[in-house]
């Protein structure tokens, strides 16, 4: 994997928010939502990671930037290249205890993802890291592993805010509730919010963003 891009607080870190982007963009996409999200909260680190580049093969097996291969547009664990997503999911893991590492505890990390890069965050948090975390931030996403989903008391405690707009067209809402209703089926508190956008970000949902990441690392 390619080295994170890491945005410093003005004052020392004691939260971190690492966020991955999604299919095709690259470490510097959500790099301006982070700067002025940082203006917002004092004492927050974010790391932007970049994805490798490998062929997709919705995509025509074009080589672009991709945390794992999509086969189809689906929930299914079968449209995807699992190896991958398993590989990817690892790194953020390695972000995590790099973290720790640095003096920034589990419990005071947001795992946050848009599009690909959110099914990454998702099963990470709810399938393969094993500790705290502050919260996930789920935007535009869709979980196609969570049909193995079984979650322990920590785990069922993990706050979500899974962010949609209701006219994508790259991930359909659909697929975004399917995620979202595994979770509140499981007991988690997670949210869900819609935008009127398409598959991409709008300011009203960087605010409500700003407002939900306050509440959770905050001091």
């Amino acid at each position: 994997m390619n080295e994170p891009l890491i945005l410093e607080p003005t004052s020392a870190a004691d939260a971190c928010v690492i966020w991955l982007h999604g299919l095709g963009a690259d470490r510097h996409d959500f790099e301006p939502v982070a700067r002025l999200l940082q203006r917002r909260l004092n004492g927050v680190r974010f790391v932007l990671p970049q994805a490798p580049s490998r062929p997709v093969t919705i995509n025509g097996g074009w080589s672009m930037p991709s945390w794992y291969d999509i086969l189809a547009m689906s929930p299914s664990a079968r449209a995807i290249n699992e190896d991958q997503l398993e590989e990817s999911s690892r790194h953020v893991v390695e972000l995590i205890e790099a973290q720790r590492q640095a003096g920034i505890e589990p419990a005071r990390i947001v795992l946050a993802g848009f599009s690909q890069g959110g099914a990454v965050v998702l099963h990470t948090a709810f399938l393969r890291w094993p500790g705290p975390l502050a919260g996930v931030l789920a935007l535009s996403t869709y979980a196609p592993t969570f049909d193995r989903l079984e979650l322990d008391a920590q785990r069922s405690r993990l706050p979500v805010l899974h962010l949609h707009g209701n006219h994508d067209e790259v991930v359909p809402p659909a697929l975004g509730r399917v995620a979202h209703d595994a979770l509140a089926e499981h007991g988690v508190p997670v949210e869900w919010r819609e935008y009127p956008m398409g598959h991409q970000v709008v300011a009203d949902e960087i605010h409500d963003i700003g407002l939900w990441l306050a509440e959770r690392l905050a001091r």
